[in-house]
């Protein structure tokens, strides 16, 4: 029986969020997410954000159906969580990150 893999402590995180120009959702996701990656991933991680009214080509890279989205690339696997990032156990198990106790 396979043991789960857990992440290593000096992983790095590479993350897109998909937003629509300045709504108040997209607003809310980028602000959430940054509140999470600096609570529990420690400086590990890369955000990028992507505007889909300035490029909206890039939404077919990740095939992005909804915004706001957020894209986990690395570590493998690609995770995807859509809406504003509010619900911050739902972000931390989607995306596979343990909480800090």
């Amino acid at each position: 029986m396979k043991t789960p893999t857990r992440k290593k402590q000096n992983e790095s995180w590479d993350l897109r969020l998909y937003v629509a120009g300045q709504t108040p959702k997209s607003i809310a996701a980028l602000a959430n997410l940054k509140k999470i990656c600096e609570e529990h991933l420690q400086e590990k991680y890369r955000i990028e954000i992507i505007d889909l009214v300035r490029n909206p080509q890039l939404a077919r890279k990740d095939q992005i159906l909804a915004i706001p989205t957020l894209v986990r690339s690395l570590p493998m696997p690609i995770k995807k969580i859509i809406g504003d990032l509010s619900n911050t156990e739902r972000v931390l198990l989607g995306l596979d990150v343990q909480a800090r106790r």
